[in-house]
């Protein structure tokens, strides 16, 4: 184990939502350029922080899909969430399904065997190592083809013993679930579970697209599902998971401000809503700083955190492990907020 021996204790949970290149911190980034011979359009690590200001969704992809080019080698993917897991176990993360976009990889020569070898090399120890289990969910971006997506799952079927579940991001506008039916009933009969983003930047009839065409499982972000009062009754009648990301919506404009953030409003109507950091290197904060800006920002009650965290375990693709997802969610029920 990697951790810090004097942390307060943490509230257990589970990160649903994150992506392992938004894990990418300055000072790694600049590691691996220099090792692989990329040259970064930064000066210094302080330079690339101050790069982290962003007007919207696109704008942040476009430095996003900018600086995933350091990443070359299994090596470097190993590192990167090397990284992450320990700075996940260090704020209470139990268990992580984390996604990762082949695409953005394949598309600059790497191949898809050296990204999933490399994650995996650090995910099979994540357990020791760092206390956290973990999943690996494979993203498609919605900005490419159909065809594209195809030919990743296609790519991706040698290593599916590796591959929990498949996954949709990337710019969301413009680019309707519906446009990725083939691939995600491909997905389904190969026995993966779906998820997929909907309702972040585009409409709440982007999230009952994803439900009924493309049949997943949870909703990742679906904040704009308010704007539906027939959607969300659904929502919560159906327990859909809602895997939302508190900092990410401030930093990309989707809400003003964290007190502005509906998550409190969301609980209130009965949602199944948890809360994730999405990018956490670029939007300010790991799964545990988000549990501490909602607290604060929505003056949430030691009870409605416990609430998010057992969402969290019970939102999970750990059918496979019941025994785990119970010790998980007794580890939540006898956390002492006075002790942290």
């Amino acid at each position: 184990m990697h951790l810090p021996t004097a942390l307060p204790p943490a509230l257990p949970k589970a990160e649903l939502h994150l992506h392992i290149e938004g894990t990418l911190e300055p000072e790694l980034a600049f590691a691996l350029a220099a090792r692989n011979g990329v040259t970064l359009p930064y000066a210094d690590t302080a330079a690339l922080r101050e790069a982290y200001r962003f007007t919207d969704l696109q704008s942040f992809l476009d430095l996003y899909y900018g600086l995933v080019a350091v990443l070359r080698t299994a090596e470097d993917f190993t590192e990167l969430a090397d990284a992450y897991l320990e700075r996940a176990a260090a704020q209470g993360v139990r268990h992580a399904e984390i996604f990762f976009d082949p695409q953005a990889h394949t598309a600059r020569g790497v191949p898809i065997g050296t990204v999933i070898e490399g994650l995996g090399a650090s995910l099979d120890r994540a357990e020791e190592r760092y206390g956290i289990s973990t999943r690996l969910i494979m993203c498609f971006l919605r900005d490419e083809s159909a065809e594209s997506a195809l030919a990743t799952l296609e790519a991706a079927k040698p290593y599916l013993d590796r591959i929990t579940g498949v996954g949709l991001d990337s710019a969301e506008v413009g680019h309707p679930p519906a446009k990725f039916r083939e691939v995600y009933e491909e997905a389904a009969r190969l026995g993966l579970r779906r998820v997929a983003h909907a309702g972040e930047e585009g409409p709440a009839a982007y999230v009952r697209e994803a439900l009924d065409v493309l049949g997943v499982e949870r909703i990742d972000h679906g904040l704009r599902c308010m704007e539906d009062p027939e959607l969300v009754e659904r929502l919560a009648r159906e327990r859909v998971p809602l895997t939302l990301c508190p900092l990410s919506n401030v930093r990309l404009r989707v809400v003003d401000t964290l007190a502005d953030h509906p998550l409190r409003t969301m609980m209130a109507a009965g949602l199944l809503v948890t809360v994730n950091s999405d990018d956490p290197a670029y939007f300010g904060g790991y799964a545990g700083d988000n549990f501490d800006a909602v607290r604060t920002a929505l003056a949430l009650e030691p009870e409605q955190l416990r609430e998010l965290a057992r969402n969290s375990f019970e939102a999970s693709f750990l059918e496979d492990d019941e025994p785990r997802r119970a010790r998980y969610l007794a580890e939540v029920e006898a956390f002492d907020f006075g002790a942290a």
